[in-house]
């Protein structure tokens, strides 16, 4: 993948890869319309980071789009923070049974920004896109507290004003998997409970994810740990 500034002269995106759905279908989407696009990813010491890191570059490495940079990776360590958090800990993660406020974590959209909205003031990148969908139910996904985060981050270091963008917002996670046409979705990775590697199944994000496919009626190409279990 070539360096952003190689590219096509349209103006450069940043965006939060995380290696779901829904960034890595945002992800296409900018690139079918011709942006050039640096994602991000956060490398976290949650249980799942590994497996999703590992899906990122899986993900990006199939894609070879010449309009995608490298992916910068930024440490985040959160142990110190979270300790025995059941996403550090892995015990008594949320299930398939959970609603989606289940899965909390505090800080989360302020912690995964913060790096990438340095790096794109001081890169020259204005935007930096976020996946967030309709339905969001957490404070720190909406509009308002982007745009004051953003404001603060900017002010504090005398800098550019960078806006984190929620071209998803509107959507519902159907609207999305019905944009991904083409893709290798079984590349992507939305488990909070992974086994192995692979997605356990039995999670709150395992069940969201079996339960948009199967509502569009769209084969599942995701091997699930649970269905290999006698």
């Amino acid at each position: 993948m070539p360096p952003l500034n190689d590219a096509a002269q349209t103006p450069p995106v940043g965006l939060l890869l995380s290696g779901g759905l829904d960034s890595a279908v945002l992800l296409m989407d900018y690139i079918r319309n011709g942006r050039r696009v640096q994602p991000f990813y956060i490398h976290t010491d949650v249980v799942w980071a590994e497996a999703e890191r590992t899906a990122v570059r899986q993900f990006l490495a199939r894609l070879a789009e010449p309009l995608i940079a490298e992916p910068i990776i930024f440490e985040m360590p959160l142990t110190d923070l979270y300790r025995d958090h059941w996403s550090i800990s892995g015990h008594n993660t949320p299930s398939d049974q959970t609603p989606d406020e289940a899965v909390f974590l505090p800080g989360r959209n302020a912690l995964l920004a913060l790096k990438p909205l340095l790096w794109c003031q001081t890169h020259g990148i204005s935007e930096l896109a976020v996946a967030v969908l309709r339905g969001n139910p957490f404070a720190d996904a909406r509009r308002a507290f982007f745009d004051q985060f953003c404001a603060a981050v900017a002010q504090g270091n005398a800098a550019p004003l960078v806006r984190v963008t929620r071209p998803f917002a509107s959507f519902t996670k159907a609207d999305v998997l019905a944009r991904a046409a083409g893709l290798p979705l079984e590349l992507t990775f939305s488990c909070i409970s992974p086994r192995d590697g692979q997605h356990c199944g039995r999670c709150n994000k395992c069940g969201e994810r079996r339960q948009v496919f199967a509502m569009l009626g769209q084969p599942d190409p995701t091997v699930y740990r649970s269905s290999l279990v006698v």
